[in-house]
């Protein structure tokens, strides 16, 4: 479920909030990330202890603040987006 997004340093990151109903955290944060050439992460998910929130709202603004550290850590890093297959 995508419903927030936006663009940092000419990255557009996605909120992409998974539902899991039945418990009291029902929502898992997670982003997709889009490179300014066009290519598209898979599902990057919040880290297991932030993983899971109450709010759905909650949920996308950690997603996007995930995905923002994300692109600092490519940039400012050099850590890959991407999983490379060994």
């Amino acid at each position: 479920m995508s419903l927030m997004q936006c663009t940092y340093r000419d990255h557009t990151i996605a909120a992409d909030v998974l539902q899991h109903e039945g418990g009291p955290m029902p929502w898992a944060g997670g982003c997709r990330i889009t490179t300014p050439e066009g290519r598209t992460t898979r599902r990057l998910p919040l880290p297991v202890g932030y993983a899971l929130m109450a709010e759905l709202e909650q949920a996308q603004h950690a997603s996007i603040a995930h995905g923002k550290w994300l692109v600092d850590q490519c940039l400012d890093h050099g850590k890959s987006l991407f999983f490379e297959a060994a």
